[in-house]
């Protein structure tokens, strides 16, 4: 039953929003880097968190939140493998923040702790042991899980108005309370004169600050323990954006309440204001606070992180403040370790992990309300080990690596979804995309300057662990909807663009090809050969043509041939464009190739077919159609395949004839093309001209002007000139080219309108052969 409102999504949010730092770091930030610096601090961190609270508004109101909460929105966004890495790095970031609050309760006893010191005698190994946070953090802890795996999270609910009034009741007591520390009106810190109370105290419990610790007790942390008053000391040139980092996740917890979606009466309400409004709230309310700090301490006692300076501020702070920490360490740490294990649970169910022993392991619950009781041992584990290394500040900084990726993450997702304009995607709260574009611009960037060594190794870490991930789900690497989205738009915009703008006039050619064959899985070769062409220089499009009327059938066949392609164009790493058409005829098939829109806004511009040169038989629907190919001005090649197939891929010869002067423009480009694939990186071209005996010279003339003003690509001595008594040059080119791997050739338009078939035939004792009509001469500039 769905019972719930705005209120609880609210109450959820601020109580994480106004937790541990607040308490025990934000007078360190007032104290270092000013009033003015810290209200920096509060609009750069909520310049993150208000663009990622809408952003996860706006999800959260377009699909159920389900196990996992916001692991669940980015791997159901960005695929199984991408969204599973953040995922895990978002589960350190919970993990590790158990720790964090778990020490930070420890904290709340510290200054009772002296005060037993002081008051009492006792023994050396009982006071060294009181004033190790491990003491009390490390119980804590497994007190914690204890009663989150025997009372579920349904605890977690319950505690949270008893924590809110808690901190309601604290913050009242710190705003009503008075010291004798007066600032200056001008907003520019004072410094406590050696010996002089920095504040007044309630009880005996918090001792007064009267002598400024010396430099050598200076901890050697971010942050000092004991702050000295002189402005000139080392603790003053503290980075802004290293007290950013420990400072930031004050400012999270806005993402809380998502958990709740399932049982809200109206998420598309509830979630959107509850979030927003904690956020806002907590902005504010963080603003006032440090004005207040300000104003009553000076910048050396609100550094000063050893004592709580909050409770020496506060009416009655003594007990309500340490009280009101223990509240909200303890609501922030039953959350996290609620919302951790179940992040790892989800994870598991997705089968991430290498084998499926770990994941069935891990994904495992317990109990009616599928507790997560196995992870749960391993965020114990995890956040043991990070309370054993009792560097609060330095954890802090981590956890705020942690969250800059998941908001980032978050606002990302937000602004592809508005990009990518899926028709699934409509969220009853709606952000804006340039809100969503600067949030995870400002998440990602803000980690490098806070601290560059730190993002780096985070950026590291995930991208190991992206490949990491990949590797052992090699068949969950499939594309998310998000990026299709993306790219589809991209691309629509692109030919849009393109068609729309003025281009310039350029002769300069580029092929732009489509091929069409029926035996593709008999013959590969034509599949090759537009593999080259489009590897760089060109552009291809594959079209396997399935005779036949289009039915349900034939259709289906088009589908599971169109797979069988994209695995094929995968396996090769080509770059061509494949589908299938179904038709009646090979006629039919040519009209519609020819009338096919070219792709990256050029238009098509050479048609590619293919026969076996064994069976020049094969060639009969090509030769009755050139006429319809010829009328619409496209460069033609027929590719004439043979046993040999393409050999060595060393050899690539090319014939020119004296009618073959437009039809070489476009020969030699072709075999220049093709060499620039990886295949054909050790091969050479040589070139052969062929012209009888009493036109040579003059012929060889003609070539070496059409060289010397640009329109062959080549170097006269690459040419090789050749007399030839006979009209006929089968027999030269099976002589000189028996051992090509590729022969390039030339034909005319009229030889195919008078001899047919037969002037591809003849060519059986060379290798593959390519032959080439131009529509025009070319130019390569």
């Amino acid at each position: 039953m769905k019972k719930f409102g705005t209120l609880p999504v609210f109450l959820t949010a601020i109580s994480t929003i106004l937790g541990a730092v607040m308490f025990l770091r934000f007078g360190f930030a007032v104290g270092t880097v000013g009033f003015w610096g810290t209200v920096a601090i509060i609009l750069i961190g909520h310049a993150v968190t208000i663009p990622t609270a809408m952003a996860i508004a706006e999800i959260a109101t377009n699909q159920k939140v389900e196990g996992g909460g916001e692991y669940y929105i980015i791997s159901r966004s960005f695929g199984l493998v991408m969204g599973s890495t953040i995922g895990i790095a978002l589960y350190m970031s919970q993990a590790i923040s158990v720790a964090f609050y778990i020490m930070a309760f420890s904290e709340a006893f510290s200054s009772l702790f002296e005060w037993l010191n002081g008051h009492y005698d006792l023994p050396a190994w009982l006071a060294t042991a009181l004033s190790m946070k491990q003491t009390i953090g490390i119980p804590a802890l497994l007190i914690l899980t204890y009663i989150m795996l025997t009372k579920g999270a349904n605890l977690g609910v319950k505690a949270l108005y008893v924590v809110v009034i808690i901190l309601a009741i604290s913050l009242m007591a710190f705003f009503a309370g008075s010291t004798d520390y007066q600032a200056t009106s001008d907003v520019i810190p004072q410094v406590v004169e050696e010996g002089q109370s920095a504040i007044s105290s309630d009880t005996a419990l918090f001792p007064k600050v009267e002598t400024p610790t010396p430099p050598t007790a200076q901890i050697k942390e971010a942050s000092p323990n004991n702050a000295p008053a002189d402005d000139n000391q080392p603790w003053k040139t503290i980075g802004f954006f290293t007290v950013f980092a420990i400072i930031f996740p004050a400012f999270t917890g806005m993402t809380a309440g998502v958990g709740l979606s399932g049982d809200l009466k109206n998420p598309s309400k509830s979630i959107p204001f509850g979030t927003l409004g904690a956020t806002i709230f907590g902005m504010i309310i963080y603003i006032f606070i440090a004005f207040k700090l300000y104003i009553s301490a000076s910048p050396a006692s609100l550094a000063d992180t050893s004592h709580l300076v909050m409770a020496e501020i506060a009416w009655q702070g003594w007990w309500l403040i340490p009280l009101g920490l223990a509240a909200a360490t303890i609501s922030s740490a039953l959350g996290s370790i609620m919302v951790a294990p179940r992040t790892l649970q989800a994870i598991a169910r997705d089968e991430i992990f290498p084998t499926p022993k770990i994941n069935n392991w891990l994904a495992s619950g317990k109990g009616k309300n599928d507790e997560p009781y196995n992870a749960s041992l391993i965020t114990i584990i995890i956040a043991g080990l990070f309370i054993l290394a009792g560097a609060l500040d330095g954890i802090a900084q981590i956890i705020s690596m942690f969250f800059m990726v998941s908001y980032g993450t978050l606002s990302l997702i937000s602004f592809l979804n508005h990009f990518a304009a899926d028709p699934a995607y409509r969220p009853t709260f709606k952000s804006r995309w340039y809100f969503s574009l600067f949030g995870a611009v400002a998440s990602f960037g803000l980690m490098f300057f806070m601290n560059p060594t730190y993002a780096f190794t985070a950026l590291v870490l995930i991208i190991g662990l992206y490949f990491l991930v990949s590797y052992y789900n090699k068949d969950k690497g499939s594309m998310a909807a998000i990026f299709q989205g993306v790219l589809f738009q991209i691309v629509r915009e692109t030919h849009v663009f393109l068609q729309n703008a003025d281009k310039e006039q350029i002769h300069s050619w580029r092929p732009s090809a489509v091929a069409i064959s029926e035996a593709t899985f008999h013959r590969l070769d034509a599949f090759n050969m537009m593999r080259w062409i489009a590897h760089r220089y060109g552009f291809g499009t594959y079209i396997h043509f399935i005779k036949g009327y289009l039915s349900k059938e034939t259709n289906k066949i088009a589908k599971e041939t169109k797979e069988e392609l994209i695995k094929l164009s995968e396996m090769t790493n080509s770059n061509v464009i494949v589908d299938t058409m179904v038709s009646p005829s090979f006629t039919s098939t040519v009209a519609q190739v020819i009338q096919l829109p070219g792709i990256a806004g050029t238009e098509n511009n050479l048609l590619l077919f293919e026969f076996p040169k064994d069976d020049v038989d094969q060639i009969h629907d090509l030769v009755d159609n050139f006429k319809l190919i010829s009328a619409v001005d496209f460069d033609t090649i027929i590719l004439g395949s043979s046993d040999r197939s393409f050999g060595f891929r060393k050899k690539i010869h090319i014939w020119i004839t004296k009618k073959d002067f437009d039809n070489a423009s476009l020969m030699i480009p072709l075999a220049y093309i093709i060499m620039g694939h990886k295949d054909w990186r050790k091969s050479t071209i040589s070139i052969f001209a062929v012209f009888p005996e009493n036109i040579l010279e003059r012929e060889r003339q003609n070539l070496l002007q059409l060289i010397q003003e640009g329109q062959l690509p080549i170097s006269p001595s690459n040419i090789q000139f050749i007399r030839n008594p006979d009209e006929d040059t089968r027999n030269i080119i099976a002589s000189k080219s028996k051992m090509a791997d590729l022969t390039i050739l030339g034909f005319e338009d009229s030889s195919i309108k008078h001899k047919g078939k037969a002037i591809f035939e003849g060519y059986d004792e060379i290798g593959n052969v390519l032959f080439v009509n131009a529509s025009e001469r070319k130019v390569i500039k």
